[in-house]
């Protein structure tokens, strides 16, 4: 099937987190195929920048609070115009600290940001979509949701991101409505570079623990967002859809010496 989306034609769309990262990727692509953006993150001075470049609007909101996630909906609603396209990009890393290690305060931050906002926002933009019986919503987990690994706070909330989209997409599927998720690979945002520089993350691991050989870049995953919520993908809801270079083909691999290199 075919990843090149067609014009989004003046659609509404909202994508919080959308000053930075994958975000960020997704605003400008989205802008790229015609859609009227929303750039929502509690970073306004980004947010601005990154919708003056694209001729969108930026609004604040953090989606911990469930009443600022409602004014956004009302908002957009009433000063930019019915949304179409929801993105739920909005969330935060964590560094791979043994649970002993990890304060609670982070631990909650991370399960309100990433999977109580991402419940928050599509909540409330399915109020009005609801009322169109009509509407596409992408919502972002990992693939770390699919695996163990030593993120005791980030990896469940997104498993747990995961299995809310494929509940909402049953949910909603027969008001029109439709929820797919994306699953990163180790993508070169922002976020993993600090993790990176601090020393959390090996990039040289990183790299060799897909078949590709490489890490993701934001704008890969913008495309497979793109593609979901455009017409293309009239009949695609409740998947969760892994963009990982690999990721997932390569962890068995390494008992045999791991993936064979194919130098030049």
């Amino acid at each position: 099937m075919s990843m090149q989306t067609g014009s989004l034609d003046g659609r509404v769309a909202v994508v919080t987190g959308g000053a930075s990262g994958i975000g960020e990727a997704c605003v400008r692509l989205l802008a790229a195929r015609g859609a009227r953006l929303v750039v929502a993150d509690r970073n306004i001075e980004a947010a601005e920048r990154i919708a003056g470049a694209v001729g969108g609007t930026a609004l604040a909101v953090d989606v911990r609070d469930a009443d600022a996630v409602q004014a956004l909906a009302d908002r957009t609603e009433r000063e930019v115009g019915p949304t179409a396209i929801l993105v739920t990009s909005a969330g935060i890393v964590q560094p791979p600290l043994p649970p002993e290690d990890l304060p609670l305060a982070l631990y909650d931050d991370v399960v309100a940001i990433n999977l109580r906002g991402t419940y928050l926002t599509a909540r409330a933009f399915a109020g009005y979509m609801l009322t169109r019986r009509a509407g596409a919503m992408v919502t972002i987990s990992s693939v770390t949701a699919e695996r163990s690994t030593p993120l005791h706070a980030y990896a469940p909330t997104k498993a747990a991101v995961t299995n809310l989209t494929k509940g909402l997409a049953a949910e909603w599927g027969r008001a029109g409505i439709r929820v797919n998720t994306v699953e990163p690979g180790y993508t070169r945002t922002p976020a993993l570079q600090d993790q990176i520089d601090r020393g959390y993350r090996d990039p040289g691991l990183l790299e060799d623990n897909s078949t590709l050989g490489r890490m993701v870049e934001p704008e890969e995953i913008a495309k497979a967002v793109a593609f979901l919520v455009s017409d293309e993908a009239s009949a695609i809801t409740g998947i969760a859809l892994p963009v990982d270079a690999g990721y997932f083909c390569a962890g068995s691999w390494h008992p045999y010496g791991g993936v064979r290199r194919r130098d030049a």
